[in-house]
């Protein structure tokens, strides 16, 4: 099998981050140019790790040179070859709005993480271990919005991260059913073992009332989580503000649909539908 080839990594559409704010009508004009181009990037590595059939060596070897074509575009602002619809626009993102890179090398990190976690069927021990994944695959998005909307203080830096970690915990548990067929696992080992379960494992029938309870601190910790950040959209100026309470609503809908799936959770995705979305804007409409 050959190297991972470069169109099959590469999305006409970012909307596959569907948690997070992705340059909508609601984004300033002048920042959707750059917010495009970090979420482009962030998609086509994701692809990276995890589409496709290929080895876990084809994976890493080829998101190894997709951060050297990063390291190329921050430093003289080089376009590569292999991948100019991701580094070209994100090489003027870098050069005109100073982006911090080293939250883009973090993202790197947590998707190779997800390679070798994958290929070695790797359990994560408990909320810390996840916890300590979510630092790299989720909140360094938060850090480059916080960027570019100009707003940087401490207080800011860990609500955001609050959110971004409350979304990326509210993903894993969205995606039980695609994910641990796939031989992903984000279920804590210790959450689990609480209630007699098993993380590679459905829950069998008789196990109904465990994995609803499991289903129940799971949420809850991502709901928790959520509302550690609550206060963030407020301080946002603007369409920006706006769009980020939307996305935090919709992250707080999306964890209720799970909730209420209950065991159902491990065999069905909840996605969001025409009437959550009409929740979601009066939710946001009264923050």
């Amino acid at each position: 099998m050959g190297a991972v080839p470069a169109s099959s990594a590469i999305s006409p559409s970012i909307a596959h981050y569907e948690n997070f704010p992705v340059a909508s009508w609601l984004c300033p004009p002048a920042l959707r140019q750059p917010i495009a181009a970090i979420y482009r990037f962030a998609r086509t590595a994701d692809d990276m790790a995890d589409e496709g059939h290929f080895l876990a060596t084809e994976r890493m070897a080829a998101l190894s040179h997709y951060r050297e074509a990063l390291d190329a575009a921050a430093l003289d602002g080089q376009t590569s070859a292999r991948w100019p619809q991701v580094f070209g626009p994100l090489a003027t993102a870098i050069r005109e709005f100073r982006l911090p890179v080293r939250h883009l090398h973090s993202l790197l990190d947590a998707f190779e993480q997800d390679v070798r976690y994958t290929n070695e069927s790797h359990l994560y021990p408990d909320r810390n271990a996840l916890l300590d994944y979510c630092s790299r695959s989720a909140n360094p998005v938060g850090r480059l919005l916080l960027h570019l909307y100009e707003v940087d203080d401490e207080q800011a830096r860990a609500e955001s991260d609050a959110i971004c970690t409350g979304l990326q915990l509210a993903n894993f548990w969205q995606d039980l059913s695609v994910d641990i067929p796939r031989g992903r696992y984000y279920l804590p080992v210790r959450s689990c073992v609480r209630y007699g379960l098993q993380v590679r494992e459905v829950p069998e029938t008789y196990q109904q009332d465990e994995a609803k309870q499991l289903i129940h601190e799971l949420t809850g910790w991502a709901l928790q989580t959520l509302e550690e950040g609550e206060n963030l959209p407020s301080r946002i100026p603007g369409r920006a503000g706006w769009e980020l309470r939307l996305v935090w609503q919709g992250g707080r809908r999306i964890t209720e649909r799970v909730r209420s799936l209950g065991p159902r959770a491990w065999r069905v995705r909840p996605t969001i539908g025409a009437l959550d979305a009409l929740h979601i804007l009066l939710r946001g409409a009264v923050m």
